[in-house]
């Protein structure tokens, strides 16, 4: 019952007329976004962060949640469309997705998409509203040693999924760390690798550097790319399915909507893991696993319903214990800072209007999204006729005024282009640009909470051992990265990213 009342309040907030239209704003610049391939939620999130410092915070995270999930939806629209993934998660997609739309299949495909999304972001929601108070209780009883031992086994799990060799990860993380501690010392007032600029005595702005990474970066690299895009479906019908498909994608939903809502907890996870997880498990299960990457429509349905699911309970760690576990939710963490709002488990219960604010808005941007999406196919299809050596320089107009105004500096927008040329590099090198994200916002967290258990401590190392939570997850930190750096595992690992890609 102390559920259902909490809803109440959340859809009381979310349903008014301002929170409604901010959205609204959310799901289809999401959309948009994710239509756009080469353009992720990060880089949107970082473009539009300026443009939230006036709204009220409650209104201001709903647009950006809605951002994130609305670029799972538009992801697939390419995917199926193009063969061109819009969005990191919706590569799978790809695979059945476009050969459904080869086979004048386009309307089924993208239904499914979008009706598996639906179901599978309902059930997210409800798990995000029954798991994060009890886990935001059990929060409030960390202490430092604890709060640091789970940040870094949260940093550890990123760097066991990320993307290619695990030194460049780490390596990746320990750049990030060190980016973070730029600026003002908090304890001392010392300045520390500022190198005589006072614009860095405040330290690297991170929208400056999720801008740069992300964003110009991409953007770059994908002006080098000459490929040609096929549009394979210049109009869509059928979107009904048939009794047959309807048969073989509702368990793959199922199937996804779970598998999404349990790996969207996982540090580094979020919706791409789960969506790759989804697809794998589809094909062992499978009678047939040869129609797989032929245009099965489970192809379609659980990776779609995996990755919307992942999307939102990726939320819950944000939310109950204050630590993000994906570049996105890293930069949530920038958006709840710039508003004065202390990420963790104490805004469960001094904002509970914001908190059941933004759950509630989950369900209604996933109904938003289904009720637009498909009557809009036709405009996403115009908007990727555009050529992109006319569209991303404009993009990246708007990224630097974006930029320049959360401080008026210039000096974040030369930042933001040097971080743009380092993310060039890092792609040319196969160095995945998440986990430095993941350890430029963590840094001086795991910082801050390192000096206050030793100073509670009076300096004894052994604080982090004699605690049986922090010691358990240093433990369980350690064991996971001996084990993913053993060679047979290693190459596992190796060839199973290799060939999700």
């Amino acid at each position: 019952m102390e559920l259902f009342q909490h809803l109440a309040v959340g859809f009381g907030v979310a349903l008014t007329p301002v929170n409604l239209l901010y959205a609204l704003v959310g799901v289809l610049m999401g959309t948009l976004i994710g239509v756009l391939p080469g353009i992720g939620p990060v880089a949107t999130i970082a473009m539009l962060l300026p443009t939230t410092y006036a709204l009220q915070p409650v209104s201001a995270l709903i647009m950006l949640a809605g951002i994130y999930y609305g670029a799972q939806y538009g992801g697939s629209t390419t995917a199926i469309l193009v063969n061109m993934p819009g969005e990191t998660s919706s590569v799978v997609t790809c695979l059945d997705g476009y050969q459904m739309a080869r086979r004048g299949q386009a309307g089924a495909a993208l239904a499914v998409a979008a009706l598996g999304s639906f179901f599978a972001g309902t059930v997210a929601t409800v798990f995000v509203a029954a798991f994060s108070p009890p886990l935001s209780e059990l929060a409030l009883k960390f202490g430092p040693a604890e709060y640091f031992a789970l940040m870094v086994l949260g940093l550890i799990g990123a760097v066991i999924l990320a993307h290619g060799s695990v030194v460049k990860a780490i390596a990746m993380i320990v750049l990030g760390l060190l980016l973070g501690i730029v600026g003002t010392d908090v304890n001392s007032g010392a300045q520390r690798f500022t190198f005589g600029m006072p614009e860095l005595v405040d330290g690297i702005g991170v929208v400056s550097v999720a801008m740069g990474l992300f964003g110009f970066a991409e953007i770059i690299t994908n002006l080098e790319s000459r490929e040609k895009r096929e549009l394979v479906a210049a109009k869509i019908k059928g979107l009904f399915l048939t009794k047959e498909q309807w048969r073989a994608a509702a368990p793959a939903v199922l199937r996804g909507t779970g598998l999404g809502s349990v790996l969207g907890l996982l540090p580094g996870g979020g919706a791409m893991l789960a969506s790759f997880a989804s697809y794998t498990v589809e094909k062992k299960i499978s009678k047939d696993p040869s129609q797989f990457g032929k245009g099965a429509i489970a192809g379609v349905a659980g990776p779609e319903s995996a990755n919307n699911a992942g999307a939102q309970t990726s939320f819950i760690p944000l939310l109950t214990l204050g630590i993000p576990e994906n570049a996105v939710m890293a930069m949530m963490v920038g958006a709840m800072t710039i508003h004065n709002i202390q990420p963790g488990p104490q805004v469960v219960s001094s904002n509970p209007q914001l908190f059941w604010g933004l759950i509630a808005s989950m369900w209604i941007g996933n109904l938003m999204l289904v009720i637009l999406n498909l009557p809009l196919i036709g405009m996403w299809i115009k908007l990727l006729r555009v050529p992109y050596r006319l569209l991303y320089p404009a993009i990246l107009l708007f990224c630097a005024i974006g930029v320049y105004s959360v401080n008026s500096a210039s000096m974040d927008i030369t930042l933001t282009a040097l971080f743009g040329l380092l993310g060039v590099v890092f792609m040319k090198l196969g160095c995945e640009p998440a986990p430095l994200l993941l350890g430029f916002v963590l840094g001086p967290m795991m910082e801050e909470n390192l000096r206050r258990a030793l100073l509670l401590s009076r300096g004894d190392p052994m604080t982090f051992l004699q605690k049986p939570i922090s010691a358990t997850m240093l433990g369980v930190a350690a064991v996971l990265l001996i084990i993913v750096l053993l060679p047979n595992i290693r190459k596992k690992r190796e060839e199973a990213f290799q060939e999700d890609t």
